[in-house]
């Protein structure tokens, strides 16, 4: 029997095939430059590209460009964010990128947070929320044409190439201004270090070391010097120890062996300090601009108990979990004996050479040269220096990162994740070739495209020579083997270059575990990361699109439906505490840390790409309940250009306050809510792969262009405060289907007419109604969505319901912790709408009153306490407002009598009502639920009471 083919072999296979077979996509015209080819001209300025439709979508998108927002609900929250894009300063997004190459940051303050070195975890993750920023500005320059946000693009993907440029060759000094001249700078985030020749202390038993430093941050032990040869055998100064002041230290013994001398006081940041440490027999002087503030009198060690040691570093330190020096030297110095106090103090005025001490005699640096990678030797034993990185470089020339290789080297060799070291690398680099991928998509910069090329070209120079054993114990770590949606991205990425390599590097992200059970429709949900798990199957769609494997496909597709609607909430949020629990639990896993918002965003975008493929109506319908509720409900209703202020989790326990400013700032879900906020209009509308019909899905208040029509279409429209809405064609005659989405809510009263004149055909929830004809400029089209107010029950708590009034969500306002308790019956509707129950409040569209209490539309982005969920309680027999004085009986299942009355909704009239109420009671009664008399006594106050039509 032959031999089992190994993943390289297929992957090989797949390069060939990939290059012959009609599924891989051809690059367009726009797009053919060869990946790593050089930027399209100084400004890499372009027309907008696109992406080629894959042959398996049955519908297509359209482009945002070709979809305008008109004034609404939508447009006044995107307008929030188009004031953050504009105005946020994207020197500060890329001072990590810069600092990681070396470069100058222009005194850029980083993000902070998640996208800084302070920020969760050490900032293992920055970089990721600049790649969120450059989606976000590609789709507010596609949306709105403003060319203030093609600029931005065109700024931060120019900055980004130099950064790979700089990350490809060695280091280069960074000059500054000096305590006397020239100085070197190392920004904070380069991890970079000067290199002194090992024979540097020539085993001198007496030593003066002596250098002007500027630290830039209050980080503890980093090292001015460390010359040594391991983490056992060493000599250093520390410019702050953990008590936050200098320390001398020597030992051939480890850090418990430690003969040190440590300072009193912490040095000022931003500011010149003159650092030297003296030894002579035996005794240890810490001085601190001149002064002597600390001595040891009983060192046993000298530099000649090092011999001559590996290593001689200037800012780095031999432990490897320490930071690198951030600041600035101007001179390093070392004499081979103790100079007095009063040539220490001659230092403070001038160089060495101009002091009393004169240079140092053992090495000698000025730190002057403005260029290249090395420091001259002045003493005159030519010990030159050399800047160095402390990961040295990266392994292949298309490395881009805001961190060094050392993150996707590490995450190899991990067997449980720990993000405090390695923090998903790869989900990082999802980010940033997402962006430029937008960047090039959107403005047609060809240095974007070649950035993203590149990147890949070294993601697949890496992940091809790994075994697969190690792929598969890689993605499946928690939060460190996270990769987010790279694999869409990556074939997005291959239909534009074509180059075999990129569809072989989708295919070394198949979790294969993952992928087989949901492919067999078995739910290993219950336990997992939901964020980290939901993009993944949108990008197995874009590879079945590229490979035609089907199990890419039906995985997708059962994955789905084990998460909607048996792990869903109301709002179309997912996740208790960022993880699933165990299907159809609602009610068990409500807390403070539900719904992460980056969960329904990759939602929506799972939903929308299987609707390409099968246009399910169900795939719209829950678009429709996640971007009209919980997407639109993150973003705060208030303008701020340092901050996007959206959520993170939306809390859905009695009483929660939304947080728009989560955790330490640039999260996750703050980076995806960038990107919501600005493609609200994406699947408004859709066109068959044909162009014989088109796709309403949502009602929304805007305009298609429709170029391959000659039509417009304009939607106008307040929905959701509006029940409808107007459709108007104009330009030139054409033929083609317009399909409108009936949502499965609305069940009694959706109808069409084209030029006031009714369309035949009925109806149905959860389809869509086709009108078809052949459509002239003025045409206008009519549609009726009639809203009701209804409850959906917690699958596991059928007493704890969420409301809705059509498509929109409504929370009770309270600041009690504890749920609430209504019953909606007292005055339902024939209809079966609950809604005149309530009372509406006067100028406030959506905004209702029951019991005292005011619901209010869960979008409306307030810091309101809020009750999602409420309790359900009908403890009477109440028909028409008029009380039977009858109690509700219940079934042993919870179903009360006034629930399966009402489940006969809707009624044609009183009269079929009174007879619902009649065949009920009597089953009722029959059943030993409920006594004859309290039977009758509820017939009679049906017949007797007035309703609602």
């Amino acid at each position: 029997m032959a031999p089992p083919l190994s993943r390289r072999t297929l992957l090989q296979s797949a390069i060939v095939a990939a290059t012959t077979s009609g599924l891989a996509a051809t690059p367009t015209t726009a797009t053919a430059t060869a990946a790593g080819s050089a930027a399209a001209g100084p400004s890499g300025s372009g027309s907008a590209a696109a992406l080629p439709p894959p042959a398996a979508w049955t519908v297509r998108p359209f482009a945002l460009k070709d979809v305008t927002l008109d004034n609404g609900l939508f447009a006044d929250k995107r307008r929030l964010m188009l004031d953050h894009a504009r105005g946020y300063d994207v020197n500060r997004l890329l001072q990590v990128f810069r600092a990681n190459a070396g470069l100058p940051t222009g005194g850029a303050v980083a993000p902070g947070g998640w996208e800084g070195l302070d920020g969760e975890a050490n900032g293992n993750l920055r970089g990721h929320y600049t790649g969120h920023f450059l989606t976000m500005l590609a789709q507010a320059y596609a949306s709105t044409g403003d060319q203030a946000y093609a600029e931005r693009i065109r700024t931060m993907v120019g900055a980004l190439a130099e950064v790979r440029e700089a990350l490809r060759r060695d280091p280069v000094v960074l000059p500054a201004e000096g305590r006397f001249g020239g100085a070197a700078e190392n920004p904070r985030g380069s991890y970079q270090y000067v290199d002194l020749p090992s024979e540097v202390l020539a085993g001198s038993p007496a030593i003066t070391l002596a250098a002007w430093v500027k630290p830039t941050h209050a980080s503890t032990w980093a090292r001015v010097f460390d010359f040594g040869d391991d983490t056992t055998r060493y000599m250093y100064l520390a410019a702050r120890n953990g008590g936050g002041v200098p320390r001398f230290a020597l030992t051939t013994g480890g850090p418990g062996a430690e003969q040190g001398i440590d300072g009193t006081a912490p040095l000022p940041l931003n500011q010149w300090s003159h650092l030297a440490v003296t030894l002579a027999d035996g005794t240890g002087t810490l001085y601190v601009n001149g002064t002597a503030v600390a001595r040891n009198t009983a060192m046993t060690l000298t530099p000649a108990s090092l011999a001559t040691p590996a290593h001689a570093w200037l800012g780095r330190s031999h432990f490897p979990a320490d930071p690198v020096f951030a600041g600035a030297f101007d001179g390093f110095d070392v004499w081979s004996r103790a100079l007095t106090a009063a040539e220490i103090t001659g230092l403070q005025n001038s160089r060495p050479a101009d002091a009393p001490a004169g240079r140092g005699d053992l090495a000698s640096y000025a730190f002057d040269e403005t260029g290249g990678s090395t420091f001259a030797d002045a003493s005159g034993r030519g010990l030159t220096a050399t800047l160095r990185r402390t990961w040295g470089g990266p392994s292949h020339p298309g490395f881009l990162a805001a961190y060094p290789e050392t993150q996707f080297i590490e995450l190899e060799s991990m067997t449980r994740g720990d993000y405090t070291r390695v923090w998903a690398p790869y989900y990082t680099a999802h980010k940033i070739l997402r962006g430029l991928l937008d960047a090039h998509l959107a403005t047609g910069d060809d240095r974007a495209l070649d950035l993203a090329s590149g990147l890949c070209d070294w993601m697949y120079s890496r992940l091809s020579k790994l075994p697969d054993a190690t792929l598969q114990r890689m993605w499946g770590i928690f939060s460190s083997g996270e990769f987010g949606g790279i694999v869409e991205a990556i074939v997005d990425l291959h239909a534009l270059t074509g180059k075999a390599e990129h569809l072989a590097l989708a295919r070394l992200f198949d979790l294969d575990r993952l992928i087989d059970a949901c492919a067999a429709n078995t739910d290993i949900l219950d336990g997992l990361h939901a964020n980290q798990h939901i993009p993944i199957f949108t990008g197995y769609v874009r590879l079945y699109d590229a490979t035609g494997e089907e199990r890419y496909l039906a995985a997708a597709r059962n994955f789905w439906d084990m998460v909607v609607p048996h792990r869903m909430y109301g709002i179309g949020g997912t996740s208790t505490g960022e993880f699933w629990k165990a299907r159809d639990v609602i009610a068990g896993t409500l807390s403070a840390t539900t719904a992460e918002t980056c969960c329904a965003y990759n939602l929506l975008k799972l939903g929308r790409t299987l609707f390409f493929h099968d246009q399910d109506p169900a795939y719209m319908d829950y678009y429709e309940r996640a971007l009209y509720n919980q997407i639109l409900g993150s973003k705060q209703d208030k303008p701020d250009a340092e901050k996007p202020l959206v959520t993170y989790f939306i809390g859905l326990t009695p009483g929660h306050v939304r947080d728009y400013t989560p955790k330490q700032g640039t999260t996750c879900c703050e980076g995806t809510g960038m990107e919501s906020a600005t493609k609200y209009q994406e699947s408004v509308y859709f066109t068959q792969a044909d162009g014989s019909a088109l796709y309403v899905s949502l009602y929304s208040p805007s305009t298609l262009t429709w170029a391959e029509r000659g039509v417009t279409v304009t939607q106008t429209t307040d929905y959701p405060r509006e029940q409808g809405t107007t459709l108007t064609v104009r330009g030139r005659t054409t033929t083609f289907a317009l399909r409108l989405r009936v949502p499965s809510w609305a069940t009694a009263g959706f109808r069409v007419t084209v030029n006031g004149r009714a369309v035949d055909g009925t109806p149905r929830p959860g389809t869509y109604f086709t009108v078809r004809r052949t459509w002239r400029s003025g045409d206008t089209v009519r549609v009726s969505v009639p809203f009701r107010l209804r409850v959906e029950k917690a699958l596991d708590d059928p007493t704890l319901q969420t409301l809705f009034h059509g498509p929109v969500n409504l929370v009770a306002r309270s600041a009690s912790t504890d749920y609430l308790t209504f019953g909606l019956y007292r005055n339902a509707a024939l209809s079966g709408d609950l809604l005149p129950t309530f009372t509406a409040v006067t100028g406030k569209p959506l905004h209702y009153t029951l019991d005292g209490t005011e619901f209010a539309p869960f979008f409306e982005g307030t810091e309101d306490p809020t009750h999602a969920y409420v309790r359900r309680s009908e403890p009477r027999v109440i028909l028409g407002g008029t009380d039977s004085g009858v109690a509700n009986p219940a079934k042993a299942d919870g179903t009360t009598l006034l629930d399966e009355i009402w489940a006969g909704a809707p009624f044609a009239d009183k009269g079929a009502l009174v007879s619902r109420v009649r065949a009920t009671v009597d089953a009722w009664v029959a059943a030993g639920l409920m006594g004859g008399a309290d039977g009758e006594r509820v017939v009679a106050t049906a017949r007797r009471a007035t309703y609602v039509s």
